[in-house]
């Protein structure tokens, strides 16, 4: 009996144990579970129940001055945005219909005429712009996306939408149809302003695109391919982007993997706050659909376009008179500067604002009004945003040290485009190391004056270049002068075969080049 009683005891106790453990494991989990749906329902990763908000905040002077609830989805952000978001239809006479969907892209990386602070690349030319202008009735040729940044009826768009248009017409979220009225338009950024004759319009609110983080989660809203009005969502994939290496100079792109197609261009690119980030632009792409890498103007730029052409009906954009480039490690070694950030300085406008300020050639441009310059798009973008006239502080870096310096920034003016150069008559000699496979002949007076250069140039004519060479690589051409090698002036091809052999086995060598244009720096490797 007392073992059974010892028994039953003993059960009785293990009983006890388990149940309080089990108590115990149980409360664990509802508190886990508590604190997960929490977490969970205020981040949006499921539809919860209790449906925590998550505060989209908008501006004041905001059409859309609410909080909307982020519950497991985008749908109200895209419900705050969209109504602000509209189809741009443009018409035209053409003798010729094009077919349904203009490439809004058209043309989508052209070759920039040259790199140069103030040089923009040549504006876009779209399919429709290629047809002849007719006199017969309009008829659709192209359609887009825009932005209502404005109750009284302002938008913008993309230059390339509207460009040629005989008519713009505008479709607003709610079905209602306008004509709209071009304010101006900016084909180096490629943003236009238009505007629509109503009232009280929900609009976008503006932010801060500078804020915008790789990884940041967007939406693109537009009209893609026609179809009406879509959402997608994406991430930033990257930032300060130029299309696909072009070196247009007012390029910043914010770069995302939300599809963006044809139809797109002059939409809205928004955060999950609801504020307009970006306008789409252009996508990468040889079939002409998203691939995932769509490029939008951050917001930024486009209002400093927009508010321009409201108060002056064009862009002015100042200009610092410096041709520029990255700094490469090549670059860097040859002139002794620790890292690739800064803006190279390759040749200097005379009598413009950094000549009169004391800039050189070989300077590298490391801050400009208290920003220290990362990359030289950064650095053409801060110049080109600053009103002409401006008296501005930046620092060079020269000879291991830098040093503040003051320039008053003129307007900006087109340089004269590159034009090929001639040769010369005289005898022509075959140089050899680093420098093999380019033929070069002392430069004479005559050939100076039929080239344009200054009556100080002094260097050899390039004659000929080997296009399987490591100095074609480098991007030496028939037609230019090399005044400098490894920092040294030359005057003649003595002094040019001389230098060559004080170069020994270097790997590579620094070379001035003078062509109509000016002076820049390359360099040569020996790439095997």
């Amino acid at each position: 009996m007392e073992t059974g009683y010892d028994q039953v005891i003993n059960v009785d106790r293990h009983q006890r144990f388990n149940w309080k453990l089990m108590s115990i494991i149980g409360a664990a989990v509802l508190l886990i579970g508590a604190v997960f749906s929490v977490a969970a329902t205020s981040r949006g990763w499921f539809k919860g129940g209790g449906g925590n908000k998550v505060p989209i905040y908008v501006s004041s002077d905001s059409q859309i001055n609410q909080q909307v609830t982020l519950n497991g989805g985008f749908s109200s952000i895209a419900k705050a945005v969209t109504p602000a978001v509209v189809v741009i239809n443009v018409e035209g006479r053409r003798q010729q219909q094009m077919p349904f969907s203009f490439d809004p892209f058209g043309d989508l990386f052209g070759t920039p005429d040259q790199d140069d602070e103030g040089t923009p690349r040549r504006p876009r030319v779209s399919p429709r712009q290629q047809q002849p202008p007719g006199k017969g009735p309009l008829q659709a040729i192209g359609t887009g996306s825009g932005v209502i940044v404005s109750p009284e009826g302002y938008i913008l768009t993309n230059n390339h939408v509207v460009e040629g248009a005989d008519r713009v017409k505008v479709e607003l979220a709610d079905g209602r149809e306008f004509t709209a009225k071009v304010i101006g338009t900016d084909p180096p950024s490629d943003v236009a302003l238009i505007k629509v004759d109503a009232s009280s319009l929900p609009v976008l609110p503006f932010g801060d695109s500078d804020k915008v983080e790789v990884g940041d989660i967007v939406l693109a809203v537009g009209n893609p391919l026609g179809v009406g009005q879509s959402v997608t969502m994406g991430i930033i994939s990257a930032k300060g982007r130029r299309a696909s290496g072009s070196r247009s100079s007012f390029e910043d792109f914010l770069q995302t993997d939300a599809a963006i197609n044809r139809g797109n261009s002059g939409g809205a690119l928004v955060n999950l706050r609801g504020e307009l980030i970006g306008i789409p632009s252009q996508i990468l792409s040889q079939s002409g659909g998203s691939i995932g890498i769509g490029f939008a103007i951050p917001t930024k730029m486009a209002r400093d376009v927009m508010d321009q052409l409201l108060r002056n009906g064009k862009v002015r954009r100042g200009k610092l008179g410096v041709e520029i480039t990255p700094i490469t490690s090549d670059y860097a070694d040859a002139f002794g500067y620790k890292g690739t950030k800064g803006a190279f300085v390759q040749r200097i406008e005379p009598g413009k604002a950094a000549d009169q300020a004391g800039v050189k050639r070989g300077d590298i441009i490391t801050e400009f009004q208290g920003q220290r310059i990362e990359t030289v798009a950064q650095f053409r973008n801060l110049v080109s945003q600053t009103a002409p006239g401006t008296m501005v502080k930046f620092k060079v870096w020269r000879e291991g040290a830098e040093r503040e310096l003051s320039a008053k920034l003129v307007d900006y003016d087109d340089l004269a485009k590159v034009k090929e150069p001639g040769t010369g008559n005289g005898e022509s000699s075959a140089a050899g190391g680093l420098l093999s496979g380019v033929r070069v002949e002392s430069l004479t007076s005559d050939v100076a004056r039929q080239l344009k250069l200054p009556e100080t140039a002094r260097g050899v004519l390039i004659t000929d270049v080997d296009q399987n060479s490591n100095a074609w690589a480098a991007g030496l051409r028939r037609g230019q002068i090399i005044e400098e090698v490894a920092r040294q002036p030359i005057a003649n091809l003595n002094e040019f075969n001389a230098s060559l052999q004080k170069l020994g086995n270097k790997k590579s060598v620094l070379l001035s080049i003078l062509t109509a244009d000016g002076s820049r720096y390359v360099v040569v490797k020996d790439e095997e």
